[in-house]
């Protein structure tokens, strides 16, 4: 499949104020597909960019032609540039990628390679066994091991949006129109033949992760809410779990009755407060499980696009 020419292998590339490395990253990238086998377009969206970033792009669009641009309207978020680039596509094979640098374009070839062999989805996973300890490897693994454990969907631990895509396994994705999305989730829900490719992430060239901790905990969210009504079963158990409780303390009181005992029974206000206390707790996370599950309903139904295209005026866009 790689070896055919007429073959359109199509990079889409987010791009969110990386205005002092994406030179450096086109650069990489087009080192790699000049040797390529194949025709190539490279797809960069720009995130509503504030930086130099629009103009960088311009400037790469016009020295390199198989370069265009995706403006989106605003800043509305890495998932949602990555489907307006899916959306945008027209490639037969389809890999995105940061343009931050930290996915190495060197894997390409061996990704479209194994797309030719039959796969539609190539996943890769980072290597962090050799990345020091620290609270953001940790927060990682224990995300994984939570979605595994309440989702029916499996999601590579270390997965990362460097993949490439068949043509059909984009399509399935575009048929999917949630508004939050996590599209880790999604490709792995898709189920469709999937390869596993290890890699080593580099390091940025300059700038700072645009992804805050703010963002990581949104797109946590969105995964678990997304994927799971765990949380539902969670506050139904615990409120299970209370109702036992009230029955065993119920029978305990009455065996103070009926045994003649009723005296010995002290005044309960600690013990009262303390139950109040807890059910109004669980009652409380309960109806915050629901809102969150309702508020999403409510931005779904609202059927609001996930991004808006900024209109081009005389530039060489997409």
């Amino acid at each position: 499949m790689a070896a055919r020419r007429g073959i359109l292998v199509e990079l889409v590339i987010p791009v969110y104020n990386e205005a002092g490395v994406i030179e450096r990253t086109h650069q990489r990238i087009r080192e790699v597909l000049d040797g390529s086998r194949y025709q190539t377009r490279m797809l960069f969206v720009d995130d509503g960019s504030t930086d130099k970033t629009p103009q960088v792009l311009q400037s790469i669009a016009r020295a390199d032609r198989r370069a265009s641009i995706l403006t989106l309207s605003r800043n509305f978020g890495h998932q949602a540039a990555l489907t307006a680039g899916l959306d945008a596509s027209r490639g037969q094979v389809v890999v995105t990628l940061d343009g931050d640098g930290q996915h190495p374009p060197e894997m390409i070839p061996k990704m479209v390679e194994l797309i030719a062999q039959g796969y539609d989805i190539v996943q890769t996973q980072r290597l962090d066994a050799a990345q020091p300890a620290s609270f953001r490897k940790w927060a990682s693994g224990l995300f994984y091991r939570l979605m595994n454990a309440i989702s029916g969907t499996q999601v590579v631990p270390g997965s990362a949006d460097f993949r490439a895509l068949s043509r059909t396994a984009v399509d399935a994705l575009k048929a999917m129109p949630e508004y939050h999305r996590f599209l880790r989730g999604m490709v792995s829900w898709i189920g469709f033949p999937t390869v596993i490719l290890p890699y080593q992430p580099g390091e940025r060239s300059s700038g700072q992760t645009k992804y805050s901790l703010k963002k990581r905990i949104r797109l946590a969210l969105d995964a678990v809410f997304s994927f799971s009504l765990v949380p539902l079963y969670i506050g139904l158990s615990l409120a299970g779990l209370l109702m036992c409780l009230a029955l065993a303390e119920m029978a305990y009181v009455l065996s103070f009755w009926l045994g003649g005992r009723s005296s010995s029974l002290a005044p309960g206000w600690s013990s009262l407060m303390f139950v109040v206390l807890i059910v109004g707790g669980m009652l409380m996370a309960m109806l915050g499980f629901i809102g969150i599950y309702v508020g999403f309903i409510f931005q779904e139904v609202k059927r609001r696009p996930v991004y808006l295209v900024r209109p081009k005026r005389g530039s060489r866009g997409t």
